[in-house]
């Protein structure tokens, strides 16, 4: 039964990686035999969205990835069509970017109706669109959900203003994988390198590169991610709760950045062009190691050949920020129930006791590399499995502990424009050698700026 597990996450193991980026494309029409059907029609997609159905026993949604996020709703909908007979799931795909166009102009034209029972949000645009379109969302507070159930960080993502907006989804807890074999090498196992701070890694990369001739860590140049993922971990944030900028000034940030620009010119972080170097570098083995959310295991597991040769810990600590932890997140979704559902009972009823409810829906997502931050999921004997390519290591169940340690923190409707603003600064820094201070002092007038600051 473990292979047949860890087999099946590897077949799987791209699929993954798209999900995780906002989706792919794909025109195929299918129906489940238990209450799913999948619309599709190449190129016309969005001009045959289903709206609310208004029907008893169906619900409308809109998600992308066939393989992912549709499997995940359609898989959802068979289970609960076991006890809740002829009820069914009408699957749109639409791209992420698409689902934000057509909520804005909805919004725009006053006219809601053209929504669907349910939609699929990427959890960084979440507080945008649910602070400045709150009419589109469904309190979901009172429905039944235990929300304590899920990471508090995760749930954050879908919270405003005390009220929970979303259902939490896919795990995006961030994990720390390295290359054992090249450990060893330099005199250390995984155990060297968990619930260690960032000083200490810092140190022992340096022993890495020397003696397995390998950096730590590769980024892509320009890509702030490896800041955004440091920075959550003490739970601070790039916003105050008022919902001001925090940039200049922000300590914990600073730090994140020095420690990265300190990296590179060690040369424990190799700067790459792109996403296909920096896959090229793990399975290629030019790289250490792998510190991104869980879905980048669909890549370390890309090269069968490895099996065994990798492990999974957590990440480094900020040593000098208040509230710091070894715990982080990067990537995920969250489902949403639009005020536009004619039957709420019945899709609050479905998420409670699916996606809020059964481990049984878990335990066949983990196939296609979604990984539960609903903690009770981590109890099940697949979550505990021990997968061979990660040194049988039950990997499953520790990620969702990753998970449930994780601090929150605020993202606010400008995150993105906060986000690109220290990608800019950081590649100055890495690449034209630009002064720290003064770059931090440009991203945050440059987010000012469009928040009409």
């Amino acid at each position: 039964m473990r292979r047949k597990v860890v087999a099946v996450f590897l077949a799987s193991a791209m699929v993954f990686s798209l999900a995780a980026c906002g989706g792919s494309d794909g025109s195929t029409e299918t129906k489940g035999d238990a209450g799913t059907e999948t619309k599709e029609d190449a190129g016309t997609e969005k001009d045959n969205a289903e709206a609310a159905s208004g029907d008893d026993n169906t619900l409308t949604a809109w998600c992308w990835d066939p393989n992912f996020n549709i499997y995940a709703i359609e898989k959802a909908a068979e289970l609960y069509a076991k006890d809740h007979p002829g009820f069914q799931v009408k699957v749109t795909e639409m791209q992420s970017d698409d689902i934000e166009t057509k909520v804005t102009t909805a919004v725009s034209a006053g006219d809601l109706s053209t929504l669907p029972d349910i939609f699929l949000m990427q959890d960084n645009s979440f507080q945008k669109y649910a602070t400045n379109y709150p009419d589109v969302f469904t309190d979901l507070s009172d429905s039944g959900i235990d929300f304590t159930q899920f990471s508090s960080a995760k749930a954050a993502y879908s919270t405003v203003d005390g009220k929970n907006l979303g259902v939490p989804f896919d795990n995006g807890a961030v994990i720390n994988c390295l290359r054992t074999d090249y450990l060893e090498q330099a005199g250390f196992t995984i155990d060297d390198f968990t619930d260690i701070s960032w000083s200490e890694f810092m140190e022992k990369a340096k022993v890495v590169k020397e003696k397995a001739g390998q950096p730590m860590i590769t980024a892509q140049a320009g890509s702030p991610d490896q800041i955004m993922m440091m920075l959550q971990s003490c739970g601070a944030s790039m916003f105050n709760e008022d919902g001001s900028i925090n940039i200049v000034g922000n300590d914990a940030l600073k730090e994140c950045m020095e420690i990265y620009t300190q990296m590179v010119k060690d040369g424990t972080l190799v700067e790459v062009t792109d996403w296909d170097q920096y896959v090229a570098s793990i399975n290629n083995g030019t790289v250490a190691g792998a510190m991104n959310g869980c879905w980048i295991m669909a890549t370390v597991t890309g090269k069968e050949d490895q099996t065994g040769k990798w492990a999974i810990t957590d990440m480094p600590k900020l040593d000098k920020s208040e509230g710091a932890t070894n715990y982080s997140n990067s990537g995920g979704s969250s489902w949403v129930i639009t005020s536009n559902c004619k039957n709420q009972d019945l899709a609050k009823d479905f998420f409670k006791s699916t996606f809020a409810g059964s481990t049984e829906l878990y335990d066949d997502l983990i196939s296609k590399g979604a990984l539960s931050t609903w903690a009770p999921a981590a109890e099940s004997d697949i979550y505990n499995q021990d997968v061979a390519f990660f040194g049988n290591d039950a990997v499953y169940a520790k990620i969702v502990d990753f998970a449930t340690k994780t601090p929150s923190n605020i993202t606010g409707p400008f995150y993105y424009d906060a986000r690109d603003a220290i990608g800019v600064a950081l590649s100055n820094i890495t690449q034209q050698n630009a002064d720290m201070d003064a770059e931090i002092e440009n991203a945050q007038a440059t987010v000012e700026f469009n928040m009409g600051g």
